[in-house]
């Protein structure tokens, strides 16, 4: 890519949100550049088996679908660059997006940049991805049938992400370090009313106890008294948060509270020709299918809003 390169739109990400975007962009012949980013395929890469996205009956590889919609994007005209964004000038016309040593410019953006879940900071947390720890319970609920299962929060997305797992879990542990929930009246009522849920009160996760298979339990640390205590568990999912990757547009277009972007109904930012898909806007949702989906909605609007801008 020459430092002087123009593009009619660029794609900030590679996972479901930004390869989708990339798909309908290119088919569109807006012959999108997309920027891989720190993580090429985002989270789903770190995921072995996924067995709810559409048209795959039998599951399939996190990777190996991320490189599935790759090619399928380099087939319709998509051009990669292999690696990060540093900094975005969006105040001017075109757009310009920098990197280390160049830069490219654009008539219109799209930020498929995710969301990367808060973990504990425990040791081999990131090494048992796939092979025990969790951080979707929707995903990768269905693998505990019939077993017992520990969960890290005390807000709405835990408590709803507990009641789920009661679904297919033999036993819910839920792991908070206070002795109240922050989650609201309705979903504490659920949680807490629920036979299948018990709760580790004041407690916090000093270590996670592995086996051969992966996750073979927890050990809690009481914050009140300091003393031990051992769960035996098959999985641990953490639901303590995420963290948008907002710090490109950080202070030039408008984030919620929480640092997501905020968007009107067909994907458009604060900025007219900038548009935001999946995790990056959405706290909510967090689902490779609803991320291609919104992929599909900013490119669309990506394109009528370049036929505008032309006419």
């Amino acid at each position: 890519m020459s430092i002087s390169e123009h593009c009619k739109t660029i794609v900030l990400g590679t996972g479901p949100a930004g390869l989708t975007a990339a798909i309908y962009a290119a088919r569109g012949q807006l012959a999108p550049l997309v920027i891989t980013g720190h993580q090429p395929g985002g989270q789903l890469t770190g995921t072995t088996d996924i067995e709810n996205f559409p048209g795959f009956p039998d599951g399939i590889d996190g990777t190996e679908l991320m490189d599935r919609m790759r090619r399928q994007a380099e087939r319709f005209g998509a051009s990669f660059f292999d690696g990060s964004a540093d900094r975005l000038e969006l105040g001017t016309r075109p757009f310009r997006v920098h990197f280390a040593d160049r830069s490219a410019t654009c008539d219109s953006l799209i930020l498929a940049t995710g969301a990367t879940p808060k973990l504990l900071g425990l040791p081999g947390e990131k090494e048992l991805f796939g092979r025990g720890v969790s951080v979707c319970a929707t995903c990768d609920g269905f693998f505990y049938r019939d077993k017992d299962v520990v969960i890290v929060g005390g807000g709405d997305t835990a408590m709803e992400e507990a009641v789920f797992l009661t679904r297919f879990a033999r036993h819910v542990f839920v792991v908070h370090r206070r002795d109240s929930l922050r989650a609201s009246p309705p979903m504490q009522k659920r949680a807490l009313e629920n036979e299948k849920i018990s709760f580790e009160w004041n407690s916090e996760i000093a270590e996670i106890l592995t086996d051969d298979a992966g996750v073979a339990g927890v050990r809690l640390n009481d914050v009140t008294d300091g003393s031990k205590k051992e769960i035996a568990c098959d999985g641990l999912f953490i639901a303590i948060g995420h963290d948008p990757n907002t710090g490109l547009v950080d202070g030039q277009i408008d984030l919620d509270e929480n640092g997501f972007v905020i968007t009107r109904s067909d994907c458009e930012t604060s900025i007219d020709g900038v548009f935001a898909s999946g995790d990056v806007q959405d706290p909510i949702f967090r689902q490779a299918i609803t991320a291609a989906g919104s992929g599909c909605r900013a490119a669309m609007a990506a394109e009528r809003y370049l036929e505008n801008l032309d006419e």
